[in-house]
């Protein structure tokens, strides 16, 4: 038996990337989702490739617009039934340079999305359905938030605040509801391609499993979060990074 067999899960910034890896995942395992991202286009060629509509619904929005997600929450009980996982997967990190200089305009912005919004999301999924039916989150941090990464600071600390409001969440929300974090390492995604784009070969050398990640890596590891098999773990942060930071490394 499929482990999400009559789940129903959304997965926010999901039209590409590691988002669209998790939900493919979750579909692969019996669950329908519900998918996310700004730009619809892009949303429709994701729910294609899940296979169809029977298999996942798109909504096109932006994910720090409280309308935009009290409207995907009540779309997914409308069409599927439920609303039973979630995964905070989109982050924003518009900046690169030190901290002493960043523009605090865009520090608030990555705050609003990395953060904020998937608290929001939470607060408005545990309204419209958890709270009486229990279900489980994953949000998406990183291993930037663990130590210091000079160039992606901020970004950093936005996810290592999103960690923590992972464990409050944790803390309030149980037992009926379980919230953990996965925290990647560098995955070849379009988001992250500025890392290792013309010398993959020596950004991989500096990891014991000498490869990065791909968004299949990261969507098992959430898959198994989000299922009964992960029943007695909650406010945890698992990191995954081929290794990386056992090295020094971020």
């Amino acid at each position: 038996m499929n482990r999400f067999d009559g789940k129903t899960a959304i997965v926010t910034g999901a039209s590409r990337g590691i988002g669209l890896g998790i939900a493919q995942r979750l579909v692969d395992e019996g669950a329908k989702v519900v998918i996310t991202a700004r730009k619809k286009e892009a949303l429709d060629q994701a729910v294609a490739t899940l296979g169809g509509p029977a298999h996942a619904l798109a909504v096109a929005g932006r994910a720090d617009d409280a309308d935009h997600q009290a409207e995907t929450i009540a779309r997914a009980i409308d069409t599927f039934g439920s609303a039973d996982l979630l995964v905070n997967n989109t982050g924003i990190n518009p900046v690169f340079g030190p901290m002493v200089e960043l523009d605090l305009a865009a520090a608030r912005k990555i705050v609003e999305v990395n953060c904020l919004a998937a608290l929001s999301w939470v607060q408005q999924i545990y309204k419209a359905w958890m709270h009486e039916h229990g279900g489980a989150v994953v949000n998406i941090s990183s291993v930037a938030g663990t130590k210091p990464a000079p160039g992606i600071g901020f970004y950093g600390a936005s996810k290592a605040m999103l960690t923590h409001i992972t464990q409050e969440l944790a803390v309030e929300l149980g037992p009926a509801i379980r919230v953990n974090a996965v925290a990647p390492a560098v995955v070849k995604t379009k988001f992250a391609s500025a890392l290792y784009e013309g010398h993959e070969a020596e950004v991989a050398e500096n990891y014991p499993l000498k490869r990065l990640g791909v968004p299949e890596d990261i969507g098992g590891v959430v898959a198994f979060l989000l299922s009964q098999d992960a029943s007695w773990l909650t406010g945890q942060l698992v990191v995954v990074d081929g290794g990386l930071t056992l090295t020094g490394g971020v």
